[in-house]
């Protein structure tokens, strides 16, 4: 007889296969009225800082009041450092054609503009969509989206379909102030607008107050630039400027879900 205790084979459960991929979205994200005007306005803006950054290179001095000239005060002088030519529109020294390039786009983004807020309003886009909440704007839901940006974790669901507050505070800012601003400061440095609408010189205190306003803004407007192309590139660029061209975003899936 054998004493040797017998030992019952166990076996193990296996583990529960993985549950399916939820199935993908499609969702309309953009109206044609703002995705017309966002590739317009890209072009625009691109060709305007360009053309002004080869305008700014003729006298690259700004003040404040209503004169300036050499042997003033500047409050910024890039003196012996220009913009590089591939940085400007021409890129050779051309005043005149630049001042051109300028003027045109100026009266494009102009138009374009107004034609946005106009039917933004009509449609409803800006209260709807650009409009931040109430409770949006508490310090605690704003230091929340901050940290959920540094972490690079970016919404999803149904929320990847809403502006977030940082980008609702950004696209306010950048169409409600920052291009009035620029439209309203470089028609303050035409003398003939000057001469027509003389209450531009009051507003902004005078042609060189105007024209550092005016290059503030447009620095502003290049930051915005940058930090927007980050985010399409970390957030995915197929599916973020796909969005922009089509108007159909392909929604990820919600990861609060189970």
């Amino acid at each position: 007889m054998n004493d040797e205790p017998i030992i019952d084979d166990v076996i193990e459960d296996e583990p529960p296969p993985p549950p399916p991929a939820p199935p993908s979205r499609i969702a309309y994200r953009h109206r044609l009225p703002t995705r017309l005007w966002h590739w317009v306005n890209a072009l625009t803006v691109f060709v305007m800082l360009m053309s002004g950054l080869m305008i700014f290179n003729a006298h690259p001095h700004l003040y404040w009041g209503k004169f300036g000239a050499n042997f003033d005060h500047s409050w910024l002088s890039f003196r012996g450092r220009p913009i590089p030519g591939w940085a400007t529109i021409p890129s050779t020294y051309n005043l005149a054609a630049a001042r051109r390039w300028h003027l045109a786009f100026a009266w494009l983004l102009s138009l374009s503009l107004i034609i946005f807020l106009v039917t933004s309003l009509f449609n409803r886009h800006a209260q709807r969509d650009l409009a931040p909440t109430r409770d949006e704007v508490r310090p605690s839901h704003v230091w929340h989206d901050i940290q959920e940006h540094a972490r690079l974790s970016f919404p999803t669901g149904d929320a990847a379909l809403r502006y977030n507050i940082l980008q609702k505070l950004s696209y306010v800012s950048v169409i409600f102030v920052l291009l009035p601003l620029m439209v309203l400061t470089g028609l303050t440095m035409s003398p003939a607008m000057d001469a027509a609408w003389p209450w531009l010189l009051d507003l902004f205190g005078g042609r060189q107050s105007a024209r550092s306003i005016h290059f503030i803004c447009a620095a502003l407007l290049l930051g915005f630039i940058v930090v927007h192309l980050t985010m399409v590139a970390l957030a995915g660029p197929i599916n973020e400027i796909g969005s922009m061209i089509t108007g159909r975003f392909r929604v990820p899936p919600d990861k609060s879900q189970p």
